[in-house]
């Protein structure tokens, strides 16, 4: 049976949000991280958090915390090459922290598709446009991810390209998408979840 590896991204700058680390910022008296986790770590048999600071606190979530291998902020995507290397999984699954409502049966949707289509990749079209962040990679796409990083690329879709990839319907996951990236729409968000 193919192993399962989930990893959490909380390793950029979160420029929108003033600089917090967003995955510690408090969403209804949770760290945002915390939701993610929560939903996918019963999903499979590794969980790691992807950080670049605040490690100490991040280790206290009882999950490995992984940083970046290369230097510079470079992205999601360098963040998934640590994950894969960390996790040592056939199947990785990659989400953003700031994303509280991801739902599990998203993961399972993606993870369904890539096995059965012997697929790289699997990525969620919501129905308007791809949500490249949430992603079922197959542990062979590593060397591929090395080198577009090492030539200097960072967008996402962009090495898509490369891959054979595997679009899944999501328009009943469009809750999991929603992410959390100005003090406002925390906020707003904490105002819904609390009435």
């Amino acid at each position: 049976m193919a192993s399962t590896g989930a990893l959490i991204l909380a390793g950029g700058l979160a420029r929108r949000m003033g600089g917090q680390d967003k995955g510690l910022v408090m969403l209804a008296e949770s760290p945002m991280v915390s939701y993610a986790l929560r939903t996918v770590q019963p999903l499979v048999d590794r969980c790691v958090i992807n950080a670049n600071r605040h490690l100490d606190v991040y280790s206290q979530f009882g999950v490995p915390v992984i940083t970046d291998q290369l230097e510079g902020h470079l992205g999601p995507l360098a963040g998934l090459s640590a994950g894969i290397d960390a996790l040592d999984t056939d199947y990785v699954f990659m989400c953003p922290c700031d994303s509280p409502f991801v739902q599990a049966e998203l993961f399972q949707a993606l993870l369904s598709a890539c096995i059965e289509t012997d697929a790289d990749l699997s990525v969620p079209h919501d129905g308007e446009r791809l949500q490249p962040i949430f992603v079922v990679v197959h542990r062979r796409v590593k060397e591929s991810l090395d080198l577009f990083l090492a030539s200097g690329q960072r967008k996402i879709d962009r090495w898509f390209d490369e891959l054979k990839v595997q679009e899944v319907p999501a328009g009943d996951f469009i809750e999991s998408f929603r992410n959390i990236n100005t003090e406002e729409e925390r906020l707003a968000t904490e105002q819904g979840m609390l009435r």
